[in-house]
């Protein structure tokens, strides 16, 4: 028995055919495309579709900031001493910084901080900023500056198994 059965959630296979519609890169289907697709009616489509952003999916609008010449900036931080909470709360303070999360798997990377910041110089201020913080070892930083394709947000067969 899979997790999300044994929490009581059960996901029908129409449950599971709309997610994968949603959640493609593409996914805004309006129910009347979305029943058409799937060969279902369109009054089962919105049942289902209801219960599922209601229950299961989280929506965020985000603002294509390189056209306005701003930057999306994470930094990998290694804190030092068990000041990892410390460390991010003080982050989050920043008014640049939009996120702060632990982060396991690489072994000197204990927080992954997002900032938005304009240009260069922005960038090398907060790289100042954060390694000039009491508790950290060494930042670096990465920018995505190409996105070079999309697909689902969860693959499919891990919607199979929901």
């Amino acid at each position: 028995m899979s997790d999300v059965a044994r929490k009581g959630y059960v996901l029908s296979s129409i449950d599971r055919k709309l997610l994968k519609l949603m959640l493609s890169p593409n996914g805004r289907f309006s129910s009347k495309d979305m029943a058409k697709k799937l060969g279902i009616p369109e009054t089962t489509v919105q049942r289902h579709r209801k219960r599922l952003e209601k229950e299961f999916l989280r929506s965020a609008y985000t603002l294509d900031l390189e056209k306005f010449g701003w930057h999306r900036v994470d930094f990998f931080v290694a804190t030092e001493r068990g000041m990892t909470s410390s460390v991010g709360e003080k982050a989050m303070k920043f008014e640049e910084v939009v996120q702060v999360g632990r982060s396991i798997g690489q072994q000197t990377i204990d927080l992954h901080i997002q900032a938005i910041l304009k240009g260069n110089s922005e960038i090398l201020m907060m790289m100042e900023k954060l390694k000039s913080m009491e508790g950290i070892h060494d930042v670096i930083w990465s920018e995505v500056v190409e996105v070079m394709g999309r697909k689902l947000s969860i693959p499919d067969h891990i919607i199979d198994q929901l």
